[in-house]
C-alpha cells in the first residue's frame, strides 16, 4: 500500500508536467471536433493506465507473460495517442516506454521499447519531421535509459531483501536444529542415567540398604542439577561437551546400571580439534546402550581421528536411524566425519566415528 501510494505521488507529477498541456493543445488547434475529442480521450486514458497499471504488474510476480501482454497493450494505447495527435506528442511515449523498462526482464524490454524506438524513428523519417523532432526521441531514449536502471536497482534491491529474508530463516531453522539437537543429547543421557539410579536406589532401599541408597539419591540430585544447567547452557549457546567428562559421566552411568565398562582412562591421543564432537558420540553411544541394548559390556576405543562404542547386547538399532544418530551424521558432517552402526556378526552393536 506505501509503496503505491509513493507510486502515484512520483508519477503523478510527469503526468502534470505533459499531459495537461498535450491536452490544452488539442483541443485549440485546428481539426474537426472529433478528432479533438478522441485525442483528448485518449491522452485520458493512457494517463490513468501509466498511473495504476505499475502497481498492478508489479503483483505479476514472475508472470513475465502477463506483464509483457499488459506492457504491449499501453504501448499500442500510446502509439494510437501518438497517431492521433501528431508526431509532435511523441515525447508522450515517455510512459509506456519507462514503465516496459522498469518491468520487464531486460531482454524484452530492450525489444519492446526497441520497435517502438524505430517506429517513430521510421515514421518521423517518411513524414520529413525526423530532423525537428529527433530530439524527442533523444528525450525518450535518454529518461528510458534512466528508468531502465532505476528498475534494475529495485530488483537487485528485491532481490537482497528475499535474500536476507530466506538467511534470516535458514538461521532460525539452523538455531532450532541445534537447540533440538543439543537437548535430544544432554536429556537424553542425563535422564537414562537419572532412570537408573533411582530404580538402583530403590532396589536398595527395599533391601535394607539405606546408606548405598542414600548415595544414589545424592547422585541423582547432582545429575538433576547438572543437567538443569546443561539445559540452561544449551538454551544461552554457551555449553561445552569435553571427551574426558563424558568418558567420566558414562563410566558412572554404566556402572549404575550394571555393565561392565571398558574405557579409556585418558583421551590425551584424541585430536583436540575432535574431543568435542566425539564427547557426543560417546554421550548417544552409551545411551544406546543403557536404553536399548541390554547389554553386560560396553567397551570404548579412541584414536587420534575415531572413536568406538561396542557392546554384546542384543544388536537393537538397525533400521532407519533414530533423532540421536541423525544428529551425530550431522555433527560429524560438520568437520568431515562419518558415522557407521549396526550390529556386528558374532553379537552385540557397533557405534564408530570417523574423521577422515
Amino acid at each position: 500500500m506505501r509503496d503505491g501510494v509513493k507510486w502515484l505521488l512520483f508519477s503523478s507529477v510527469f503526468v502534470l508536467l505533459f499531459v495537461p498541456q498535450a491536452m490544452y493543445e488539442t483541443a485549440v488547434e485546428d481539426g474537426s471536433a472529433q478528432r479533438k475529442v478522441l485525442g483528448i480521450s485518449l491522452l485520458a486514458v493512457y494517463s490513468v493506465g501509466w498511473l495504476f497499471l505499475p502497481m498492478l504488474l508489479w503483483r505479476f510476480e514472475g508472470h513475465d507473460n502477463r506483464r509483457t501482454a499488459a506492457c504491449l497493450a499501453l504501448t499500442a494505447l500510446g502509439l494510437a495517442t501518438v497517431a492521433v495527435l501528431g508526431l509532435d506528442a511523441a515525447t508522450l511515449m515517455i510512459y509506456v516506454m519507462s514503465t516496459t523498462a522498469m518491468i520487464l526482464p531486460t531482454r524484452r524490454a530492450v525489444v519492446v521499447d526497441g520497435a517502438v524506438l524505430v517506429v517513430l524513428a521510421v515514421a518521423m523519417a517518411v513524414t520529413g519531421e525526423l530532423p525537428d523532432d529527433v530530439d524527442q526521441l533523444g528525450t525518450v531514449l535518454s529518461v528510458t535509459l534512466g528508468m531502465g536502471a532505476m528498475g534494475r536497482m529495485l530488483r537487485a534491491n528485491q532481490a537482497l531483501r528475499q535474500a536476507q529474508e530466506e538467511i534470516a530463516e535458514l538461521a532460525v531453522v539452523e538455531e532450532r536444529n541445534r537447540l533440538a539437537r543439543d537437548l535430544h543429547d544432554i536429556l537424553g543421557h542425563s535422564l537414562t542415567t537419572i532412570t537408573l539410579k533411582a530404580g538402583l536406589a530403590r532396589r536398595l532401599l527395599e533391601n535394607g540398604d539405606a546408606t548405598r541408597a542414600h548415595d544414589e539419591v545424592h547422585d541423582i540430585e547432582t545429575l538433576t542439577r547438572q543437567a538443569l544447567g546443561d539445559v540452561r547452557a544449551t538454551v544461552s549457546g554457551y555449553r561445552e561437551v569435553s571427551l574426558s567428562a563424558e568418558v567420566v559421566g558414562a563410566r558412572a552411568a554404566l556402572r549404575a546400571a550394571g555393565v561392565e565398562a571398558d574405557l579409556p582412562h585418558a583421551v590425551d591421543n584424541v585430536n583436540p580439534e575432535l574431543q568435542r564432537v566425539f564427547g557426543y558420540v560417546l554421550r548417544e553411544g552409551v545411551t544406546n546402550v543403557l536404553r536399548h541394548s541390554a547389554a553386560t559390556r560396553c567397551e570404548v576405543r579412541l584414536g587420534d581421528t575415531w572413536l568406538e562404542v561396542r557392546d554384546d547386547g542384543r544388536g537393537c538399532g538397525t533400521g532407519v536411524p533414530g533423532t540421536g544418530l541423525a544428529g551425530l551424521a550431522e555433527r560429524l558432517a560438520e568437520v568431515g566425519g562419518t558415522v557407521e552402526a549396526g550390529p556386528l556378526a558374532d553379537g552385540g552393536y557397533r557405534l564408530r566415528a570417523e574423521v577422515a
